[in-house]
């Protein structure tokens, strides 16, 4: 799994992006078949932008988050991001593979 970070009017410091895969690692921990994902922080005046596009096997989700610091901005996208690949794994989970069902059972 790759991470791709990019910053605009910003210098990626190394603790900048240890805080990010920190914080990525939790949607990872959620969904183990996340292709890549390109994090991109912007600085504009006083405002900090910190926005993702995650690739997965049947679609892409992007969420952008602005905050007062870029540290609340990537603590924002994370929730954010964490919420809809949850939501994804939900939608594309396959319901019909139940063992508990009737036509697992053996009758005895």
């Amino acid at each position: 799994m790759n991470i791709h970070l990019t910053g605009h009017h910003l210098e990626i410091t190394p603790s900048l992006k240890e805080y990010i895969q920190t914080k990525l690692a939790r949607i990872f921990h959620h969904f183990d078949h996340v292709i890549d994902a390109k994090v991109t922080l912007t600085v504009n005046k006083l405002e900090h932008i910190a926005e993702a596009t995650i690739h997965l096997p049947k679609s892409d989700i992007h969420a952008e988050c602005r905050g007062e610091s870029m540290y609340t901005a990537i603590d924002l996208l994370s929730g954010k991001l964490d919420r809809q690949v949850i939501k994804y794994k939900e939608v594309h989970k396959d319901h019909h593979r139940v063992q508990g069902g009737l036509k697992h059972q053996s009758i005895e």
